[in-house]
């Protein structure tokens, strides 16, 4: 058990780590900028979420690519679709908002589907909460959670960091989570979402023009009508809609195909699928130098963005949710055309293990996905490493 010395400690070691507070404080509209040579972005300490990320184009154009609210405070209204945050502490869906561990069931609150199933941690889950800013440079930024025993139902009290950090041309991830007093699930990721025209594609305000490449993803976790993981691995049979490994292709590609309705639940046309990193193959690798586990990339913009991860899953939806109430930023866009985001206007990559694991033990994952004041440190990196072609 996670003794008040110990935990003192950890605090400290994670504060010399991730860098001294500094002066550096919100703007007028409560961000926090971190930046290096050819990126900047604004985050908030509302669910450690990112607001904003600047990238210029092909054009000399700085163009902001995720999506997010113009000021902090609006991220606590009413409309919460999970903008740039953490979503925790368990990320993705729970089946029937209840696991079992040690032969013990633990019921969720459940917030999805009429209350048939949890998700991303809740109605009070991660990012519907101001985390602590642990430091704040001019490149990195670390937010912290205390997330206690009992929240939501998940036993144990779990006390997370998230740090992010700017190099040149490239946005770093890293999330610990300790579980200090029980077993308990842990899994998280970064819920960000994009557009990488910043919208301001004269042509189009959708992201189905985006090329999209998942290299190591031949096979997808099996799902029933509301996402909820069956038990069973599909392939991603080649030239299939949901073949991204084979060769890269744009996300609108296959939108006339029979066979993608319903890919992403009953009446669902698109994409919102858990699709499985497979490197083992390969033998012993280094994530961030054995390749991308995803690339994104428009044509439009010329800005390209790979992302590197020790994940063993890979989650895309194409937005397919999105019904045109929800507002662009004032940095986006494009003048005569509604400042709002459109059905497949952004694509979600989520970087996590395979999902609802708790609830499927033949897949052997407990230990990617239980952890206890006795078992190793939840770790979560990625490397979103840009370019821009000319």
């Amino acid at each position: 058990m996670w003794t008040p010395a110990i935990l003192s400690l950890l605090a400290a070691t994670a504060f010399a780590q991730y860098g001294s507070n500094s002066t550096l404080g919100p703007d007028a509209d409560g961000k926090y900028e971190i930046k290096a040579d050819g990126i900047r972005g604004l985050f908030i300490p509302y669910g450690a979420s990112i607001s904003n990320l600047f990238i210029k184009g092909k054009d000399g154009v700085e163009r902001d690519i995720v999506l997010g609210f113009d000021n902090a405070t609006a991220y606590e209204g009413e409309v919460h679709p999970h903008l740039g945050g953490v979503p925790g502490r368990y990320a993705n869906r729970i089946k029937n908002s209840s696991f079992v561990i040690d032969g013990v069931k633990y019921n969720v609150l459940p917030n999805e589907n009429n209350n048939n199933d949890t998700l991303h941690g809740g109605p009070n889950g991660w990012d519907y909460r101001n985390f602590t800013i642990v430091s704040h440079t001019t490149d990195s930024i670390t937010f912290s959670i205390v997330d206690p025993d009992g929240e939501q139902g998940f036993p144990g009290e779990v006390i997370s960091y998230v740090t992010y950090t700017m190099t040149p041309n490239t946005w770093k991830i890293k999330i610990v989570a300790m579980a200090t007093t029980k077993k308990t699930p842990i899994m998280l990721t970064s819920h960000t979402y994009w557009n990488l025209d910043g919208f301001a594609n004269p042509e189009t305000p959708l992201a189905l023009n985006h090329t999209f490449h998942l290299p190591y993803s031949g096979q997808r976790v099996g799902v029933d009508g509301i996402l909820i993981p069956d038990g069973t691995i599909l392939p991603n049979e080649k030239y299939s809609v949901n073949d991204f490994w084979s060769a890269p292709k744009k996300i609108g590609t296959n939108f006339t195909a029979p066979e993608l309705e319903g890919n992403c639940g009953t009446n669902c046309t698109g994409y919102d699928n858990c699709y499985l990193v497979n490197r083992a193959q390969n033998g012993p690798y280094d994530w961030r130098n054995t390749g991308p586990v995803a690339s994104l990339s428009s044509d439009w913009s010329g800005i390209k963005v790979d992302i590197y991860s020790d994940q063993e899953a890979f989650q895309m939806y194409s937005c397919g949710g999105q019904k045109g109430d929800l507002p662009i930023k004032s940095t986006q866009g494009v003048q005569g055309r509604p400042a709002f985001v459109q059905q497949y206007g952004c694509v979600v990559m989520e970087v996590q293990d395979w999902i609802d694991a708790i609830n499927q033990p033949e897949w052997q994952r407990e230990k990617k996905h239980i952890f206890g004041p006795n078992s190793p440190t939840y770790t979560l990196e990625a490397d979103y490493v840009f370019s821009t072609s000319k």
